[in-house]
C-alpha cells in the first residue's frame, strides 16, 4: 500500500515540478510537444494525469533537456534542479591567477566570507602578515613601474582583512618560517635587517590580533598540504601557480576542513608557543 502511494506522490510531485520548469522557462505546451517530439495531447497529460504512471524514460529525459532542468529532479530523486554539468560547473571553477598580490578574487573572497572562520596554508610567508620592505623585494621584480602603486593598494586590502571580523587560522611548514629567518631557499638574498623587522611585526601582530589570529608549525616531513584557503562553510580555494581552483559544494568543503584541522591538532608549535618560537629564531640569526 505504502508503495502505491509513493508511486502516486512521485508522479503528483512530477506534474508538479514539470509546470513549475515550463512556467519559469516561459515554454508552452506546444513548444514543449515540439522539442520532445510528441503530440501536444501528450504533453497536456504528464501535466493533468491524475493517475501514479510516471512517463517512460525517453520522454522524462527529453523533458529534461528541453527544459534545462535534470530528469533526477523531475522525478523526486533530487532536490537540485541544474543538470549534472550544471551542478559540476557551479562547484568547480578555474579562475586566473596573476602574480600579484591580493587581486580583486582573493579580496572578494575574504569580502564574502567576513564573519566565518578564515583557515589558510600560504605558499609562503602569508601576504597579509608581510612588511612591505618583503612585499617591495618579493614583488617588484615583476611588477616593474606600477609596483609601489599596486603595494599601496594591496596594504589597504591586508589591513581591511586584519581588522575584519573573521577569525583566521595560518598553517605552515616549520621551514618556511625557518628558511625566511634564515634568508635561505625562497629568501635567499632577504637582506638581514628586513628579516628582523619582519619578525618584529610578526610578533606584534600575534600580540595584537591573538586568539582571532592563530599561527600553527607543522612538519612537513609528517604532513603535507598544497596552498589551500577555506572561506568558512563558503568556499575552499587551492592555488596552482598560474590559476585558483574553487570548490563550493558543502561535502568538499568539510572534506578539506578536515584536512586543514588535522594540519592543526598535529602541529609541533601551536599558536601559543609560536611567538616565542619566533624570539628564538630572531635570537639565533642576529648572534650569528
Amino acid at each position: 500500500m505504502q508503495d502505491k502511494l509513493d508511486k502516486r506522490d512521485r508522479a503528483a510531485q512530477f506534474r508538479l515540478r514539470l509546470a513549475r520548469a515550463m512556467e519559469d522557462r516561459h515554454v508552452s505546451q506546444s513548444a514543449l510537444a515540439r522539442r520532445i517530439g510528441v503530440d501536444r495531447s501528450t504533453v497536456s497529460q504528464l501535466l493533468t494525469d491524475s493517475g501514479a504512471r510516471l512517463p517512460n524514460a525517453h520522454v522524462v529525459g527529453g523533458c529534461a533537456s528541453a527544459l534545462g532542468v535534470s530528469a533526477d529532479w523531475l522525478l523526486s530523486l533530487s532536490n537540485r534542479p541544474e543538470s549534472a554539468a550544471e551542478l559540476l560547473a557551479g562547484s568547480l571553477t578555474m579562475t586566473e591567477a596573476p602574480r600579484a598580490l591580493v587581486d580583486e578574487r582573493i579580496f572578494e573572497w575574504h569580502q564574502q566570507a567576513a564573519g566565518y572562520k578564515i583557515r589558510y596554508v600560504p605558499a609562503t610567508l602569508p601576504d597579509m602578515l608581510k612588511t612591505r620592505a618583503v612585499l617591495e623585494w618579493e614583488y617588484a621584480p615583476h611588477l616593474g613601474r606600477t609596483a609601489d602603486q599596486a603595494i599601496g593598494a594591496s596594504e589597504d586590502r591586508l589591513t581591511w582583512m586584519r581588522s575584519a571580523q573573521s577569525d583566521y587560522e595560518i598553517a605552515m611548514p616549520l621551514f618556511e618560517i625557518h628558511s625566511f629567518a634564515h634568508g635561505a631557499g625562497y629568501y635567499d638574498g632577504l637582506p638581514l635587517q628586513v628579516r628582523l623587522e619582519q619578525i618584529d611585526h610578526l610578533l606584534n601582530l600575534c600580540d595584537q590580533l591573538y586568539p582571532r589570529l592563530r599561527i600553527y608549525l607543522f612538519d612537513a616531513k609528517r604532513l603535507y598540504s598544497a596552498p589551500v584557503t577555506i572561506f568558512g562553510p563558503l568556499l575552499c580555494v587551492f592555488y596552482a601557480g598560474s590559476h585558483y581552483m574553487a570548490f563550493r559544494d558543502r561535502d568538499r568543503i568539510e572534506v578539506f576542513t578536515r584536512h586543514f584541522d588535522t594540519l592543526v591538532r598535529e602541529a609541533d608549535l601551536t599558536a601559543r608557543h609560536f611567538p616565542t618560537h619566533l624570539r628564538q629564531l630572531r635570537a639565533s640569526i642576529t648572534n650569528r
